[in-house]
């Protein structure tokens, strides 16, 4: 059972652009937000990974992750993540002994098999990928083996892997389906679940995850966590209005239209001549985050803490104004007792 008092707080950043915006100032308000979650006393930062998408700056996680490490202290720094469809084992397995070596116990391995793109996109990042279940599994196997690799003094893998190193980053396995949750049991690796993406099910497959679990090399008991989409701020009247971004960024997301987070001023007109079903989708996609005041979501994020049965919350923010987004954290953190760090 999750103690609310007890919660860790993390961040996942899409580098999300704001219309009119650049993808430089996206990246830049990334570091800037990761700067100040570290200060805050956030546990983890998460970046992203997607391609073919002018609303949001991040294709590559691996090459983001030493940025923000190298102008951070206490955060662990990982990918929200990378997804293996798209590459070798191999490869994933170098470039994230690699960052461990360079930040030793701070960097995460966050594996998703999901697109994060079209398929048309996808096709071209990797021609022999066909989606297939048992190949993702083979490669969860294989990258298992080449983390393992040279790990106290055993030789896991034929290929030998470098760089050799003393620690190995945290593995994650992020979802927004309950089958995920078993491959991760099974390779003893965190879970986590995009309940931003997946409003459904996610208590229940975080539930056949920790019954499943079996201890690995690198984690003894489950580690589980859940992403999802919040806007704190002052005022109820001020996190509803900040919601109107959201709300359009969302609908235009599932039509495939977005091209970066809508202001306030736009957003506010966009209802006006919505569908019946369009006006569906922006209720269904409320159920993907939690808005309020401070005391507000800390209630909602409690709630859903303590159905997860997890003591970690990935935030997911995303404001047209980028002080409106640090404002969130900052509200966040203090309605959760974090503390600073100097």
């Amino acid at each position: 059972m999750a103690d609310a008092k007890k919660i860790k707080l993390s961040v996942l950043d899409q580098s999300p652009v704001r219309a009119g915006g650049t993808p430089e100032q996206a990246l830049q308000e990334t570091l800037q937000l990761a700067k100040l979650a570290d200060k805050l006393g956030y546990t983890r930062y998460w970046v992203s990974e997607h391609h073919n998408s002018l609303g949001l700056a991040g294709p590559s996680p691996e090459v983001l992750i030493p940025h923000l490490a190298a102008n951070t202290q206490y955060l662990r720094i990982g990918s929200g993540g990378v997804m293996l469809p798209h590459y070798s084992a191999l490869k994933v397995a170098q470039n994230f002994r690699l960052l461990e070596a360079l930040y030793p116990n701070r960097i995460d391995l966050g594996i998703g098999r999901a697109p994060g793109t079209d398929r048309k996109t996808a096709a071209l990042l990797n021609p022999y990928n066909h989606f297939n279940e048992q190949e993702f599994v083979e490669q969860l196997m294989n990258l298992d083996r080449y983390l393992q690799d040279g790990l106290n003094g055993t030789e896991a893998a034929e290929v030998k892997v470098t760089p050799r190193s003393a620690t190995t980053p945290e593995r994650w396995l992020l979802s927004s389906s309950g089958q995920s949750g078993v491959f991760a049991a099974h390779f003893g690796m965190g879970f986590s679940f995009a309940h931003f993406i997946n409003p459904n099910g996610g208590p229940e497959a975080m539930q056949s995850y920790q019954k499943r679990f079996t201890p690995s090399a690198f984690l003894k008991k489950p580690a589980g966590n859940f992403g999802i989409f919040v806007i704190c701020a002052d005022t109820e009247e001020k996190a509803k209005e900040l919601q109107l971004s959201m709300d359009m960024l969302m609908l235009h997301v599932r039509q495939g239209k977005a091209s970066g987070v809508p202001s306030l001023e736009v957003a506010k007109v966009f209802y006006d001549d919505l569908e019946e079903d369009e006006l569906a989708q922006v209720q269904y996609n409320r159920q993907r985050m939690v808005v309020g005041t401070p005391t507000q979501v800390k209630a909602k994020l409690d709630a859903l803490a303590e159905a997860y049965a997890v003591d970690e919350i990935v935030v997911v923010t995303i404001t047209y104004d980028f002080q409106d987004r640090l404002r969130s954290y900052e509200l966040l953190a203090e309605a959760y007792g974090l503390e600073p760090r100097t």
